[in-house]
C-alpha cells in the first residue's frame, strides 16, 4: 500500500539488539492532504530510520508500506511499517542526497521483531 503526505513529526529512534543483531525503529508521522486529513503514524526500520531522520518537517512523502497484525495475551496489536519512502516535490535543500532518496524493502531488516514462520502471507 502507498500514502502520500506531509511529514509533521519525528520521534525519538529506539534501538536494541534481537537474534538477528543489532536494530533501529523511528516512528514518523504524516498527515493527508484530503478532504477530512487524517495523521498516520509510521514506522521506519534500521536504513529507512536513518533515511527519515534525514528528511525536513513540511517535506512531503510518498511512502509504501505493509499494515500487520499480532495477538500477545489476548490483545492484538497492529504496526505499520515502511519499506519504501520517496520524498516528493521537495527542494534541493531538503531532500537528501540522490543515494538516500528512496530506501527499499530488507526483508532481513524488515523481519526483525517477527518469529520466523513459513507461511506465505
Amino acid at each position: 500500500m502507498d500514502i502520500s503526505g506531509k511529514l509533521i513529526q519525528i520521534l525519538p529512534a529506539q534501538t536494541g539488539a534481537g537474534k538477528n543483531g543489532p536494530w533501529k525503529k523511528c516512528d514518523f508521522v504524516i498527515e493527508t492532504s484530503d478532504k477530512y486529513p487524517k495523521k498516520v503514524c509510521i514506522s521506519a526500520w534500521n536504513e529507512q530510520s536513518t533515511q527519515i531522520e534525514k528528511i525536513a518537517i513540511g517535506s512531503e512523502l510518498k511512502v509504501s508500506f505493509d499494515i500487520s497484525s499480532r495477538e500477545y495475551n489476548g490483545r492484538w496489536y497492529t504496526d505499520v511499517k515502511a519499506w519504501k519512502i520517496a520524498v516528493e516535490g521537495s527542494t534541493a535543500a531538503q531532500q537528501p542526497s540522490a543515494g538516500d532518496a528512496v530506501v527499499g524493502y530488507n526483508s532481513a531488516d524488515y523481519n526483525n521483531d517477527q518469529p520466523a514462520d513459513d507461511l506465505p502471507f
